[in-house]
């Protein structure tokens, strides 16, 4: 699969990445080698191989789940500017 100077600058625009004219084609060949990268890693035959879940087979140590601090959840809305029902109130960050 190949990319076109037309798709670069397609995507450049849905992405709001700024690309000038010449940048397009070095972007276009890198975006191509990707894609060919791409191909020839699905094209090697896998079916033999199991599937892991990590290339060394260790496995996580994992700590207990124990509660370590009380909660001081009352003593901290003391001090916020905006509290309802036990909950942080906080400014519309998100149109």
């Amino acid at each position: 699969m190949a990319f076109d100077k037309s798709e670069v600058s397609k995507v450049a625009q849905l992405a709001r990445i700024k690309i000038t004219s010449d940048e397009i084609e070095e972007v276009e060949s890198r975006i191509t080698e990707i894609l060919h990268l791409i191909d020839q890693m699905q094209s090697v035959d896998t079916d033999s191989i199991e599937p892991m879940s990590h290339p060394f087979g260790g496995t996580q140590i994992l700590r207990s789940d124990t509660i370590t601090e009380e909660n001081n959840r009352d003593e901290l809305q003391k001090i916020a500017p905006k509290v309802e029902n036990g909950l942080f109130l906080v400014p519309k960050v998100i149109e």
